[in-house]
């Protein structure tokens, strides 16, 4: 049982495992665009401050950092319940920035980042791409997607402990 147990528990690391190897194959041949891509731009200006709360909420979640999380999941509130038909997703962004337990901030997190996707999917770019990404360890196998303006993995589910797991699913692009 126990042995059945490991193998089960390799097998889904090197599920993963081999998503960051494609991912890397994928993005050495996009290196240089990568690198010199440019800063995205969205019309709205109040989107673009919202997106970039976001990621920089979806950075301390990369970093392991609850307090971080916690002090941009407030300021993240803020923004959303200012813009009218946000307020549902700004109550998601206030449980973040109400605990510092970090399981807890993640697990909202998912359900943020889903209302934010379709929330960047409606405006309209100027500038740059934006990736979504996917883990589909997060959430206890369920799975989890996050916005990023990176097209490498930095996984805000996991941090260090499988930051690389993930791959592009999607491309928010300049119509």
């Amino acid at each position: 049982m126990k042995r059945i147990v490991g193998v089960a528990i390799l097998t889904v690391l090197m599920g993963c495992n081999q998503s960051e190897h494609k991912t890397v194959e994928k993005n050495d041949s996009t290196q240089v665009s990568s690198s010199t891509q440019a800063p995205i731009v969205i019309k709205d200006e109040k989107k673009m401050e919202i997106f970039a709360q976001y990621e920089d909420l979806k950075d301390a979640l990369v970093n392991s950092d609850a307090g971080a999380a916690q002090t941009n999941g407030l300021k993240l509130e803020k923004s959303l319940a200012a813009y009218e038909g946000c307020e549902t997703t700004a109550s998601i962004a206030k449980k973040i920035g109400e605990t510092e337990n970090l399981v807890a901030q993640r697990k909202n997190f998912t359900a943020l980042s889903m209302d934010l996707i379709a929330f960047i999917k409606s405006g309209e770019i100027e500038k740059g791409t934006i990736y979504v990404q996917h883990c589909p360890m997060a959430n206890k196998g369920d799975g989890g997607d996050w916005l990023s303006t990176e097209k490498d993995i930095k996984n805000p589910y996991y941090g260090k402990e499988m930051l690389t797991c993930g791959r592009v699913i999607e491309e928010i692009k300049v119509k």
